[in-house]
């Protein structure tokens, strides 16, 4: 192979690269590989997996895609990083930073953070459960959940049935009501319902009934006597199959792991969570050993988005952003190693959190990888995701350091007090690298978003952006291979999936020298970004370069490799994981391609903003991390409710014999053609209302119908009897045409 030696990029040192928007670095886009699936893709992991023809392809595969050139034979003059940590230093030391953060006791309880996480929240409007019953499918929050429990008007046992209303209106008709004796029941079955046909969603790979039954029951009991643990007491969290949770085997998405890898106790977070109260109701479904970013598991199913299940939810941490899309749970846990946590919450329209490294426990994690993933967190809104992160972030006792411990510091999320000067970095080629509806999303949020609170972009260029992707692809690779070489001889083949097969033989195709070059660019970005974050606060970016693509069937029994898709997906995901940054998401708009994509479902996803903070050694750092990320987000998501989300509130009252609102929420993207269709369908049918001078139920059963015709609903839509005999149908929000 030495005569087709790739000559290698010398890399400048740091203090020599231009950072600004004028640099002259280059932006890099490797050549992907095509699609491959079924029949195709048995052969090439065949090929592969066979000695010769296999050390051939996978010389031509690292070659195509660029890694001798910017890896293998690159010059670096920066020393290696192998373990991405950062300093926490003590930086509380103004008035206006007391306003900002509140300092924590770094020896404190999981059940004291989340007290004082509570304190930090902003103090919502006490509802009812009547007040909760939502006109459109409506997340429950911490919050709702703690309100409810605490005033009596559900109990935990009641609250497993509540999580399913929206499944419950879509998929089992059988559940109508709150009033069921048997509603923990109810629960279970619609779980084992929403793997049925036609649309298996494929959320848990395993849950057991009866100890789900016994932590409502418990919780239930701490509520009647007065004494609950925690806020978290009551609440449902999922936890993604990649950690230890018991009585559940923890298989990583394989149907072998658990055999020569049993379960023998909760992982660190898991066991903060339960000390918290929380029921934990089973163990989520995931990519197989996180090797993929679809989550298309060919032994427990493809895991399907909740906005439509013709499309993917996006992985590894499928399940549990699936499960907090569909309205299940508030909050699910995940493992973040290359975009794990962050890129299926985009796919899924939920909250996703990736903490900087070493501020959760690793402990009772799947071993894959040492130096890049961590647990995250996806949760229906920031609030809840920094609750939860309350609950299970800091050091295990056992790996204390001798010296004093570090300050801990939570954003005040309540405080009055305007912020002012935040300076977003925006690298503009690489911003752009996405489809046109995500561009234009992001771009016109970020710009109202300055032009609401006078906030500056910076424009900055990041340097080397594929090499730091094949770098981090080489580490997490290097480490994957490691991590499961004792079991490979041993491991019986036919037990993976293909997919998998030929992530494995790459993954094992990478030496020493190249990890050690990987560890070089790590260092090397370090500098880069630490530079960007000395004139910027925060990274902002979309979060993948498309949005959620088509579940095909040749797929699903031997997965596939789609490097195209998949580099869309990855694209934005790369630096807090090999750096060690925190970095969070959030919903802030939709697709509005109008494709159709099936001929019963036409759905639009969200896009989402990515925020990348360093992590809190500066004041400006700690800040980042803290009550900006939060807040930004927090302002974005409103922001794109009130102007962004191009929805209209149509309300068609008519005064007959009696009143009528109508109201629907589509969630497709749709054609003029379509558009114009359910329009005049709508008119004609409030022709005939008219000329009838009357209004009965089954009327307007039939015009909610017509539009049902047209549309999938996204959200499910409730209905009430009123005055004189008619009927309201509740209001939702009507896309823009």
């Amino acid at each position: 192979m030495g005569l087709l030696r790739d000559a290698g990029v010398v890399y400048k040192p740091v203090e020599q690269i231009d950072l600004g928007p004028c640099s002259n670095e280059s932006y890099f886009r490797a050549d992907k590989a095509p699609r491959m699936a079924g029949f195709l893709l048995k052969i090439f992991a065949w090929f592969l997996e066979s000695r010769i023809i296999g050390a051939l392809l996978l010389y031509i595969v690292k070659k195509n895609n660029q890694v001798h050139k910017l890896v293998t034979n690159a010059t670096l003059v920066e020393p290696p990083m192998f373990v991405p940590l950062h300093p926490i230093t003590d930086c509380i030391n103004t008035e206006l930073n007391q306003h900002e953060v509140k300092q924590i006791d770094s020896d404190a309880s999981p059940l004291e953070r989340v007290q004082e996480a509570i304190k930090c929240i902003p103090v919502t409007s006490e509802k009812s459960l009547d007040d909760l019953k939502p006109s459109c499918f409506r997340r429950w929050t911490i919050a709702d959940y703690s309100r409810a429990y605490s005033a009596g008007e559900i109990t935990p046992l009641r609250v497993l049935f509540l999580a399913i209303s929206f499944m419950a209106y879509f998929r089992f008709p059988f559940i109508c009501d709150y009033v069921s004796t048997d509603v923990a029941e109810h629960f279970i079955d619609a779980v084992r319902e929403s793997c049925s046909p036609p649309f298996p969603m494929s959320f848990f790979i395993n849950y057991d009934a009866e100890d789900i039954l016994r932590q409502a029951r418990e919780s239930t009991l701490r509520y009647e006597r007065g004494n609950p643990i925690s806020p978290l007491d009551g609440v449902p969290i999922a936890i993604k199959d990649e950690i230890d949770c018991s009585p559940y085997p923890t298989t990583g998405g394989t149907k072998w792991l658990h055999k020569v890898r049993p379960c023998t106790g909760d992982a660190c977070c898991v066991l903060r969570l339960r000390s918290c109260g929380a029921i934990l109701v089973g163990k989520t479904n995931m990519h197989e050993l996180g090797a993929g970013v679809s989550g298309i598991n060919p032994h427990y199913g493809p895991i399907r988005n909740p906005y439509d299940p013709n499309k993917i939810a996006g992985g590894s941490s499928s399940g549990s952003a699936a499960v907090v899309s569909s309205g299940l749970c508030p909050v699910a846990l995940g493992v973040d190693s290359g975009g794990s946590v962050r890129m299926p919450a985009s796919l899924c329209g939920v909250v996703g959190f990736k903490p900087t490294f070493g501020c959760i426990p690793h402990s009772g994690v799947l071993p894959l990888n040492w130096t890049v993933g961590t647990v995250g967190i996806l949760a229906a809104t920031l609030e809840d995701a920094f609750i939860v992160y309350a609950a299970i972030s800091g050091e295990l006792p056992s790996h204390k350091p001798t010296s004093l411990p570090p300050k801990v510091h939570f954003p005040l999320l309540n405080s009055t007090n305007p912020m002012s000067n935040i300076r977003f970095a925006k690298y503009e080629e690489w911003f752009n690298d996405c489809s046109d509806e995500i561009r234009m999303c992001c771009s016109d949020a970020l710009n109202l978003l300055c032009e609401h609170y006078k906030w500056k972009t910076v424009g900055v260029t990041i340097p080397d952006i594929e090499s730091m992707l094949l770098a981090h692809y080489v580490t997490i690779s290097s480490e994957c291979s490691t991590s499961l070489s004792s079991h490979m001889e041993k491991l019986n083949f036919a037990e993976i999936g293909w997919d998998v097969r030929v992530a494995l033989r790459v993954c094992g195709a990478f030496h020493g020298k190249e990890y050690i070059k990987a560890q070089k660019m790590r260092y090397r970005q370090m500098q880069i970004h630490n530079n960007i974050f000395a004139i910027a606060d925060v990274i902002v970016a979309p979060t993948t370069g498309r949005t959620a693509y088509s579940i095909i069937d040749d797929a699903l029994k031997t997965g596939e490799v789609d490097c195209i898709n998949g580099a869309a997906l990855i694209r934005y995901q790369i630096a807090p994981n090999f750096l060690g940054l925190p970095a969070v998401t959030v919903p802030v708009g939709y697709d509005k391609a109008g494709k159709p994509i099936s001929s019963s479902d036409v759905v639009v996803f969200r896009s989402v903003f990515h925020i990348l903070a360093p992590t809190w050694n500066s004041r400006r750092e700690k800040m980042a991390y803290g009550r900006i990320t939060v807040f930004i987000l927090n302002t974005l998501e409103k922001v794109w409710n009130l102007l962004y989300s191009r929805c209209l509130y149509f309300t068609y009252t008519l005064w007959l014999k009696c009143k009528i609102t109508f109201g629907f929420r589509p969630c497709a993207s749709r054609t003029i053609e379509s558009q114009r269709g359910l329009g005049a369908a709508i008119a004609e049918k409030w022709k005939w209302i008219v000329s009838q001078k009357s209004l009965a139920v089954e009327t307007a059963f039939q015009v909610i119908h017509i539009a049902k015709q047209t549309y999938r609903f996204r959200y499910d839509f409730c209905f009430c009897f009123g005055t004189d005999n008619g009927v309201q149908f509740v209001a939702g929000a009507l896309m823009a045409l």
